[in-house]
């Protein structure tokens, strides 16, 4: 008997079919839209274009063989913040910025990303905090007081008040049904974060760079990644992936280009759907 995707067939590779799936087997989906190809190369020169308001996507809306997977991007607005809103209108998908309050007051470019964020559609804005921990991060997990009030500062100056967060340096979760912290030095402060009101969102895929701060590997690679993390069950939350990288390292044409590819053929696989992060199952519950 043939297994369906959803069974999660240990016999067929999710991503494998991609050899013999039409070229022109496109996603549609309420991030998506029919996109004239331009090459990967050219994105550097080009200006951001306008991209047109997106719809939401329901939980009935996806069938049943359809994976959700999350873009999210930190340390922004940043060096290649304009680089990623160009790939992300071009291929018209979500995604989600995690902001650092001071980044945003570190120039007049700065700004204008910043505003860039705000202005497109297809990107909702989320905290990262306000110092990023000054890099420091056992020293700053050691005052949880301190933590909290750093993403307030990052909250109020910026104007997040739906209280999604990442830590940064660290990969934690404090949801009403996900409670995970990778280094137990973090617990208390990301426990207080929690108290504080905020939804704490780690990841469950990183694409990280090399020693020059750019993507490190290819994109067949990453998306081998995605299948292994769905086959084996590995998402935090069955059926859905957050993916994470950052935008300094888009910065140079072969780090855009493996970006655009990764995101270009899991649209063409017509096997997943993007969301943005506030879409995450059961994000949006009060928090006990």
């Amino acid at each position: 008997m043939k297994k369906t995707f959803a069974e999660k067939s240990r016999n067929k590779t999710f991503l494998g079919m991609f050899a013999v799936m039409s070229a022109t087997s496109i996603l549609f989906n309420g991030c998506n839209r029919k996109q004239d190809k331009k090459e990967s190369e050219k994105l550097i020169q080009q200006e951001p274009p306008v991209a047109k308001a997106v719809s939401k996507i329901s939980d009935e809306n996806v069938a049943p063989d359809k994976r959700v997977i999350y873009l999210t991007f930190d340390d922004g607005p940043n060096q290649g913040t304009e680089n990623l809103l160009r790939i992300l209108n071009k291929r018209n998908v979500c995604a989600t910025a995690f902001l650092v309050g001071k980044h945003v007051y570190g120039s007049k470019k700065q700004k204008y990303d910043l505003d860039l964020l705000r202005k497109d559609p297809l990107v909702e804005l989320a905290n990262h905090s306000f110092t990023h921990a000054h890099n420091k991060y056992t020293d700053f997990y050691k005052n949880p007081e301190a933590v909290v009030n750093d993403f307030n500062i990052a909250k109020d100056s910026l104007k997040l008040y739906d209280q999604i967060a990442r830590t940064p340096g660290r990969n934690i979760w404090r949801l009403n049904n996900i409670t995970v912290t990778d280094l137990k030095s973090s617990t208390e402060a990301a426990n207080r974060l929690k108290q504080a009101g905020y939804k704490v969102i780690g990841w469950d895929l990183e694409w990280k760079p090399t020693n020059k701060m750019v993507l490190k590997g290819k994109h067949e690679e990453m998306l081998k990644k995605v299948d292994s993390i769905f086959f084996n069950d590995l998402e935090k939350t069955s059926r859905h992936l957050v993916f994470l990288t950052h935008d300094q390292y888009l910065t140079d044409e072969d780090s855009i280009k493996e970006l655009d590819l990764f995101i270009e053929k899991l649209q063409k696989s017509n096997r997943f759907v993007f969301r943005k992060i506030s879409e995450y199952p059961r994000i949006n519950e009060v928090l006990n």
